[in-house]
């Protein structure tokens, strides 16, 4: 399913269709504009017209969490949740939203591995459309976001949490190794 918002690049779109079809997997579009608008003037009454923040990036993502749960739960699929290492390791994602899913496919894979496996993926002929890969990473959950805005850029963050997870290194040991203490 490929769930765009009123965020989404027309060429996450492109790049998704042109994916589907690589793998020779059908696909359906869901806008979830409608909904998202829906569930924002339900909640308008009570948000009492505070500026938007997380609160609403969040609701997009649980939309699409609801719409992935509903149609496998319809047609007896499983969702496969596609966090990462490095984003779980931080607690960047929405629970019940992109979190959504019975198995966590890529949940032991830091953020750059995932990269380097799409590489491998495609080796000898081009299955992930390269602009997927070359894109800067983004949730695309308010205009301009990036992931970077919130967490340091990946190469940073998984030479830290490598150390800090795999190789179970103390605070005082990153600090001398090197990394800011905002990774703290």
């Amino acid at each position: 399913l490929l769930l765009p918002s009123q965020y989404s690049s027309e060429h996450s779109v492109s790049d998704s269709i042109k994916l589907s079809e690589n793998l020779d997997v059908s696909y359906d579009i869901i806008d979830i504009r409608k909904a998202y608008y829906a569930i924002s003037e339900l909640l308008s009454p009570l948000f009492k017209n505070l500026p938007d923040n997380i609160t609403e990036e969040n609701i997009q993502a649980r939309i699409r969490g609801l719409l992935l749960m509903a149609y496998s739960n319809k047609f007896g699929h499983i969702v496969l949740n596609t966090s990462n290492k490095s984003e779980a390791a931080v607690g960047y994602g929405t629970l019940y939203g992109d979190m959504v899913g019975g198995l966590c496919v890529l949940g032991d894979v830091y953020k750059t591995e995932v990269y380097k496996l799409a590489e491998f993926i495609n080796k000898n002929k081009v299955i992930i459309p390269e602009n997927i890969i070359l894109k800067t990473p983004s949730a695309e959950l308010r205009p301009g976001q990036k992931d970077s805005d919130s967490l340091p850029e990946y190469d940073l963050l998984d030479k830290f949490l490598f150390e800090y997870i795999e190789h179970q290194k103390s605070e005082e040991y990153l600090l001398k190794a090197g990394f800011d203490s905002t990774l703290m």
